[in-house]
């Protein structure tokens, strides 16, 4: 377990720039505590599990045991570091879909709450469907548990079927309408799964669990699932002595799908289960409400560890919002401050959407400047560096910053070439594995969840056997010129520095090459600039208005909403900050000049 962590450590700091954890200081210490660490949102697959292990180890030094699908507990790769890192398989029912004989078909005039009505035409419901069963339309398009089977014919959903998104509600009425095909798969009887649970929970051990279910790319949560409550509250109700706590844990990612991305892992205020709710659940009529009291309670501390929005739109415009807010603030704060104050934008602009007409009239003003900057394909923080400036000065920043380029991109070049079959394999696969996973969700929106997982992966099983065969072509070339003898010591020691030295080339194009791309990035506004400059001035000025604007509209709700409101202070603070220490540089420049004068004066009075 230990080795498999630190050999995923080594390989994310390589993927992620940083990964950094905020809260931790809430955290249970003592080391029998059996914890249940709940992770949300569940928006990088394989990676959310690493990441969150590796920080509870830092913090710890405990093992948590993850919760993963069979499905993918069985895949050869993943199953085995799966099983060094001591992951419980779990069945789920969407993996045992089956293709159903016939087609079925809705009346839409009466398809409604309360009469989920399923007809089907050379079906036999009896044999190929169960009671609480899943029957799924294809392509992923939706799913829904069957309440009652009247006839082969006939069946009954408890709900409406499980749509991603509209479109897909449209389509899937539209082929129900004129009948479909489908498949079906029976309930999963999870007791031995919980009975595994319970026990591993009883010794003090720490469990893992992510209760939206499969890893998704939506901006807001996913229902959670009961199954965190039920292991919680069976655990303490078969062990009156187990006392299981629940740490809600925000995965917050800075494009997840990224290379060279950054991440925080927040901890929440550990949940102490109620007794009250144990009891609840212990008698069989009140079970239910205890499960869903408790996850209505996971449910709160999870948000509270969390950015999530509504949709994509709302999502950019805080984004803007807090990149504008007092021109750029939050790039003087830390990343635990930035996803704090991302947080308390979202609330405030859910809270006040409804109720303040200048947030509808600010929305449509910084999707039109995000419109802008795609139009120009200019980052945000370029327009804000852009200063109006002689067009020969800008000349001159233009051609420094692209020898920069050039000198660092000849740094990287060899390292770039050694691992360019990696950046290939790593591209086309994670396309592919994207694709694949769109097809099989009804969930997802552009899969860019699981990208990540196959990039390292990848990058893990491929990089390995490239610098195997370097190594191996390198010392067959110095062999085949008599460059080296044959002593098998000789060999093998040339073997692997030839390895070692590959790996120092590409890792140093890797540290290189963050540097040379901001240089790169600010090649293009310095052209635009050269080639019309009225435009770029434009769009700074808009940015600046916008700027003035959001600063105003925070600086009026933020009070309202939180009474801590102290943005503006902490920039207070930061300015002050700032003053105390160029008086004090200005002073010990003086107190350096004095010196300087005294010292040579001693030696003029010497000289005489």
């Amino acid at each position: 377990y230990d080795f498999v962590l630190w050999l995923l450590g080594v390989v994310f700091s390589c993927f992620f720039r940083e990964i950094r954890p905020r809260g931790a200081f809430r955290l249970p210490r003592n080391p029998k505590q059996p914890i249940i660490f709940v992770g949300a949102p569940h928006a990088n697959q394989f990676v959310d599990p690493i990441v969150l292990m590796g920080q509870v180890q830092n913090e710890l030094h405990r093992r948590v045991s993850f919760l993963i699908a069979l499905k993918s507990f069985k895949r050869k790769w993943i199953g085995r570091i799966a099983k060094c890192a001591m992951a419980i398989p779990v069945s789920r029912a969407q993996d045992n879909l089956t293709t159903a004989s016939g087609k079925i078909f809705i009346d839409l005039d009466e398809f409604q709450e309360g009469n989920y009505r399923i007809f089907g035409k050379n079906t036999v419901f009896s044999k190929e469907c169960v009671l609480k069963g899943l029957i799924s339309l294809p392509n992923s398009l939706g799913s829904a548990e069957i309440e009652k089977i009247i006839s082969d014919t006939e069946l009954i959903l408890r709900k409406d079927f499980k749509y991603a998104n509209s479109k897909n509600a449209e389509t899937a009425k539209e082929i129900l309408v004129n009948g479909t095909t489908f498949k079906t798969a029976a309930k999963i009887d999870q007791s031995q799964v919980y009975a595994k649970v319970f026990q591993h929970l009883s010794k003090g051990n720490c469990l893992g669990i992510f209760p939206e279910g499969g890893s998704h790319d939506r901006p807001d949560l996913l229902p959670l699932k009961a199954g965190v409550a039920i292991m919680a509250l069976g655990a303490m109700a078969n062990d009156s002595n187990c006392k299981v706590k629940i740490v809600p844990c925000g995965m917050n990612y800075f494009h997840p799908n990224k290379f060279r991305s950054r991440a925080i892992v927040e901890f929440g205020s550990p949940i102490d289960i109620p007794e009250e709710l144990v009891e609840m659940y212990r008698n069989p009529t009140t079970s239910k409400e205890a499960v869903k009291e408790l996850l209505e309670i996971v449910k709160n501390g999870l948000k509270s560890v969390t950015v999530t929005c509504p949709d994509f739109e709302t999502l950019v415009c805080v984004q803007a919002a807090r990149r504008l807010y007092a021109n750029n603030f939050s790039s003087r704060l830390s990343l635990e401050l930035i996803i704090e104050m991302n947080r308390r934008l979202v609330k405030g602009y859910t809270h006040f959407i409804s109720k303040d007409p200048r947030l509808n009239v600010l929305k449509n003003k910084i999707l039109k400047y995000n419109d802008l900057l795609k139009i120009y394909n200019i980052p945000d923080h370029e327009v804000e560096n852009c200063k109006p400036r002689l067009k020969i000065f800008t000349f001159l920043l233009l051609i420094l910053n692209f020898t920069r380029v050039l000198i660092l991109l000849l740094f990287c070049i060899p390292g770039f070439l050694l691992f360019s079959p990696v950046f290939i394999a790593t591209k086309r696969i994670s396309n592919k594995k994207s694709k694949e996973a769109l097809a099989a969700s009804t969930v997802k929106i552009k899969a860019i969840d699981v990208v990540a997982t196959w990039k390292i992966l990848v990058s893990m099983g491929f990089a390995p056997l490239l610098y195997f065969f370097y190594s191996i072509v390198g010392t067959s070339l110095l062999f085949y010129h008599n460059i080296i003898n044959r002593s098998l010591l000789e060999v093998s020691i040339v073997f692997w520095s030839i390895f070692i030295f590959n790996v120092v080339i590409t890792y140093s194009a890797l540290i290189i090459g963050d540097r040379g791309m901001d240089y790169f990035k600010s090649l293009r506004p310095l052209w635009l600039i050269l080639l019309n400059e009225s435009k770029i001035l434009e769009l700074k000025q808009m940015r600046k208005e916008l700027s003035l604007e959001i600063t105003e509209i925070v600086n009026d709700l933020g009070p309202q909403l939180y009474p801590d409101f102290n943005l503006l202070e902490y920039q207070r603070k930061i300015n002050d900050k700032k003053k105390r220490k160029k008086r004090q540089i200005d002073e010990q420049e003086e107190e350096e000049a004095k010196t300087q004068k005294a010292k040579l004066r001693r030696q003029a009075r010497k000289s005489k």
